[in-house]
């Protein structure tokens, strides 16, 4: 195995790692704010789920990630060392300041710099560059949209129930949280198995676009392991800083983004699960009582995400010259 193989697979192994951490918040946060389930507990059901999506529902993302945005033939492996530096450069900073930020959108920004300046726009796929915009964009507004349709429904059937209702949904969390974990995982995991497949094709290991089973064996077990770590910082960001959540509002946010993230796997697109749980969150608490939001709050996680692209485009293309030009310069001078 080439050196350089090997790094692309360590690296795309930390940043499902650092995903998986970055991520759990997502999964979790609703479900522990509203004490529907111990943390720890929680944790490590997501983690089982998170490890179980890509063998049940397949490997369509991955497909889009690594044959869909980039063309292989004018590749080389620098390009996905760079793209994955950037993007688990911003996923430790947005950590270390508690933004939920997108890991999708890191990666597809440095993916897309680092190709920019390393082999050209014309390596770049349009069609497949505008297939995962579209997706990365429309999916949070769906999951505004779906968040306040869901929960006005779920108000409706049990506006005349007793206060022991929310022991009801405290136990039905369960399930939609087991949901959006297989989604998740369904997701968010095959990022980096289409890096490392198309590292595998570039390097000539693989002759033809296939993710193998040991990619998603690995690719799923680092992201199960980061989500059993969790972001304890990132769960009080999602959990309370919205508004107080109850386990009503928890099982209909969970509920639509399981729906949303999953519909998005089966065909390919990759969603930022924090964008989609963040916006179903604002959804119900909005068909709760719109001054209910704390859309401050919002508004600044909107900023970050908006960032987010063209910075790790930046710097993906900056980590590429570094890596391919400021190395041999430095070389030069001693």
């Amino acid at each position: 195995m080439p050196v350089s193989l090997f790094i692309i697979i360590l690296l795309a192994i930390a940043f499902d790692f650092l995903n998986g951490v970055h991520d759990s918040s997502n999964i979790v946060a609703t479900m522990i704010t509203s004490r529907a389930i111990s943390p720890r507990i929680a944790l490590a059901m997501t983690a089982i789920a998170e490890f179980s999506g890509p063998f049940i529902f397949g490997v369509a993302v991955a497909t889009t990630i690594g044959d869909e945005i980039v063309a292989a033939e004018f590749l080389q492996v620098e390009v996905l060392i760079a793209a994955l530096v950037s993007a688990i450069t911003w996923n430790i900073l947005t950590w270390l300041l508690g933004i939920p930020s997108s890991s999708s959108h890191a990666l597809i920004g440095g993916l897309i710099g680092a190709v920019a300046i390393g082999a050209g726009f014309h390596a770049i796929k349009l069609a497949g560059v505008l297939k995962v915009l579209i997706v990365l964009f429309v999916s949070p507004v769906i999951g505004l949209a779906a968040g306040f349709l869901i929960a006005n429904f779920v108000f409706l059937l049990s506006w005349k129930a007793t206060p022991g209702v929310n022991n009801l949904f405290k136990k039905m969390q369960i399930i939609t949280s087991l949901g959006l974990a297989l989604s998740h995982g369904t997701n968010d995991a095959q990022k980096s198995m289409g890096i490392i497949t198309l590292a595998l094709l570039i390097t000539g290991q693989i002759s033809t676009f296939a993710v193998p089973k040991w990619v998603i064996l690995i690719c799923a077990t680092a992201i199960a392991i980061g989500t059993s770590v969790g972001g304890w910082q990132l769960i009080r960001t999602l959990g309370s800083k919205f508004y107080k959540i109850r386990p009503v509002h928890g099982f209909a946010a969970q509920a639509t983004s399981a729906a949303v993230i999953l519909t998005a796997s089966l065909i390919g697109g990759p969603v930022s699960t924090t964008q989609v749980v963040s916006t179903a969150i604002m959804g119900v608490g909005a068909a709760d009582r719109v001054s209910k939001v704390r859309w401050g709050v919002a508004g600044e996680i909107a900023s970050a995400w908006l960032f987010t692209i063209p910075s790790t485009a930046l710097l993906g293309a900056a980590v590429y010259w570094v890596i391919t030009t400021g190395f041999s310069a430095i070389i030069k001078l001693f």
